[in-house]
């Protein structure tokens, strides 16, 4: 059994590539689907954030060419152009890299715990696709018991600076108090809650959550006294707005070049602080080389939550000892399910054997036959079936096969008891 994975992340791939690769939850299932059916069925799942994407297959043979391909295709791009800027991996080294991504090892912010319910809320989506067998269930479950222990085991998590973190830091450089500061948060998903909940504890002077639809914007407002309006709503007010933070999964971008001077013109051009943490992105990127306009994308934000990454690399070295220990005994397991198969063969002759015997010695004891007889007769038939094989190859072939058999025989047949 082969495993292999093919992926781009913010360290390989540029944001608008990324863009082209990004897929919502609910996108995952039926692209799954189309994987599989263009690369014969292997076992399949798909891990899509704002950093990465990655595709991890289990199947007989490898097909990362393949398995490029497809992706190349689906992102309409050149398989060139996307072979430039991804990584593949097979076997011990695609498990390695899905337990350091699940360790936080491989992420912008080192030890954020974000990607690990990200990798279970794909692995569910695989499940529900029909994808995942044996291979990769054991992969993401060895994947989740290693971050398990590498959360708890090391201190690889202590004092990370998260995008949402990084955000409040840099408005506070661009804003002497965040109290006098009006935040508008477009979305109301997982990021974007993050993003409220640092920004709310510096008491802004107002919050406002902008979404699709207002019922799950107004339950994240409710949580900090802001209120919600209709992203339709956006271009007439975004002038009202100090700070704005998107994160939607528009696979377009919601907030243009034109919204953004309108705006800049009703504010009198006092400045905006805006922060784009949505792949695809939200926000057009020519509104970077607005005056007045200061716009992070989610690349952006990597130098500000790196700081802080020399202190902890006692704790990064732990975590790769724990991940290495992960590794091998997964490897481990794979290699021996190679033996399966003939254990499976093995145990159904041994049975089919055993059950003529006891078949047999049944009918000798209906018809009266002494019972120690009939268990030597039993005992006498299960060993020369067991041995019939070895006895034949002793008696066949040529010399050279003679000798083979023999020393296998005695290894299989004549070890000493210890």
């Amino acid at each position: 059994m082969a495993v292999w994975a093919l992926g781009i992340n913010h360290t390989t791939a540029p944001l608008d590539l990324r863009g082209r690769f990004a897929f919502a939850i609910d996108q995952i299932e039926p692209t799954l689907r189309g994987l599989r059916d263009a690369l014969s069925r292997p076992e399949a799942a798909l891990v899509s954030t704002c950093n990465r994407t990655e595709i991890y297959c289990a199947g007989d043979q490898p097909q990362l060419e393949h398995t490029l391909d497809w992706l190349a295709h689906t992102g309409g791009v050149s398989p060139a152009l996307l072979r430039a800027h991804s990584y593949t991996l097979e076997n011990g080294f695609a498990a390695r890299h899905a337990f350091r991504v699940a360790s936080g090892l491989d992420s912008m912010v080192l030890g954020e715990p974000q990607i690990l319910g990200q990798m279970k809320d794909a692995v569910r989506a695989a499940d529900a696709a029909g994808a995942l067998g044996s291979t990769l269930s054991q992969l993401f479950q060895r994947s989740f018991a290693v971050a398990k222990e590498v959360r708890t085991s090391t201190e690889i998590g202590a004092h990370s600076i998260s995008m949402a973190a990084a955000a409040v830091r840099l408005s506070s450089q661009l804003f002497e108090d965040l109290q006098n500061v009006r935040v508008l948060f477009v979305g109301a998903g997982e990021m974007i809650e993050l993003c409220a909940t640092h920004f709310a504890a510096k008491n802004p002077k107002s919050i406002a959550i902008a979404n699709r639809t207002l019922e799950r914007g107004e339950k994240l407002a409710s949580r900090f006294g802001g209120e919600v309006m209709h992203l339709a709503e956006l271009p007439d007010r975004l002038h009202e707005f100090d700070a704005v933070i998107s994160c939607t999964a528009s696979t377009l971008p919601i907030i243009g070049l034109g919204a953004v001077e309108r705006a800049l013109k009703r504010r009198k051009h006092r400045p905006m602080f805006m922060v784009d943490l949505a792949v695809p992105r939200d926000i057009e990127p020519e509104v970077k080389a607005l005056e007045d306009i200061y716009l992070y994308t989610v690349d952006d934000l990597a130098g500000v939550v790196q700081t802080a990454q020399a202190s902890r690399q006692a704790a990064v070295a732990q975590a790769e000892a724990i991940v290495d220990a992960g590794v091998q005994s997964f490897m481990h397991w794979v290699d021996q399910r190679s033996s399966v198969p003939l254990i499976q063969q093995l145990n159904a002759q041994a049975d089919e054997w055993r059950t003529l015997e006891i078949a047999r010695a049944r009918k000798l004891l209906a018809k009266g036959e002494d019972v120690d007889v009939v268990l030597e007769a039993l005992s006498k038939g299960l060993t020369q079936k067991m041995l019939h094989g070895a006895m034949a190859e002793l008696r066949a072939g040529d010399a050279a096969a003679r000798e083979r058999a023999s020393v296998a025989i005695q290894h299989f047949f004549l070890r000493s008891e210890r």
